[in-house]
């Protein structure tokens, strides 16, 4: 294993490259897989006009706009970590209304947002359509382990410290969720491609030699 600093505008550069060079079915569904912290939806948002710039069009979609009622996740307080890892989150929804329409039998009709949690109910977004050969962006956590079918994995990998010191003060209580991912998904040993991500200024690529 080797660990390459790698600025952050070579960072996109490589990763655009890298997706703009991958073959798909249908459109390319890409995770970008990251606690809050590690900033997931930034780094989605800087990937799209290079892609776009290459002939790619794009569609970011964060989990944010795709959880469950405010019945459901906070049936067990607002602070409850375990409730935040397992049912904060709506997968089944992520991927019917954007994974499966994006996928190689899809109809490329995808909805950017399904749940607005500010008023706590559906976004009534409308639904887009995304050409074959397009690109969707997912960011957002836990993104990984769970069966959710990408083309390509991206994982924004954080220290137990840097997570800590990076983490908002009213955040704090997710950090055992957070953990807990690490420790049972481990999705730093799958994922196609590792960013360590403890200073935004000096992301470094994770690479693994040929075989190894």
């Amino acid at each position: 294993m080797r660990i390459r600093p790698i600025a952050p505008d070579r960072l996109v550069a490589e990763l655009t490259e890298r997706l703009v060079t991958t073959p798909a079915e249908g459109r390319l569904r890409v995770a970008l897989d990251g606690a809050d912290a590690a900033a997931p939806d930034r780094l989605a948002e800087a990937l799209v006009d290079p892609l776009r710039a290459a002939g790619r069009p794009v569609l970011h979609v964060r989990t944010l706009d795709f959880l469950r009622p405010a019945s459901v996740r906070l049936e067990h307080g607002r602070t409850n970590p375990d409730s935040y890892y397992l049912g904060w989150f709506d997968e089944p929804g992520l991927r019917r209304e954007v994974l499966d329409p994006a996928g190689p039998r899809g109809d490329g009709r995808l909805l950017p947002s399904l749940w607005d949690p500010r008023a706590d109910r559906a976004s009534r977004a409308d639904y887009l359509h995304l050409p074959p050969g397009g690109v969707v962006l997912v960011s957002g956590p836990f993104l990984l382990g769970g069966g959710l079918p990408f083309d390509v994995t991206v994982h924004l990998a954080l220290s137990a410290a840097a997570l800590r010191r990076r983490t908002e003060p009213d955040r704090q209580w997710t950090l055992p969720a957070l953990r807990r991912y690490v420790e049972e998904v481990a999705p730093d040993s799958f994922a196609d491609v590792v960013v360590r991500a403890d200073d935004p200024r000096r992301p470094a690529l994770v690479e693994t030699p040929p075989g190894g």
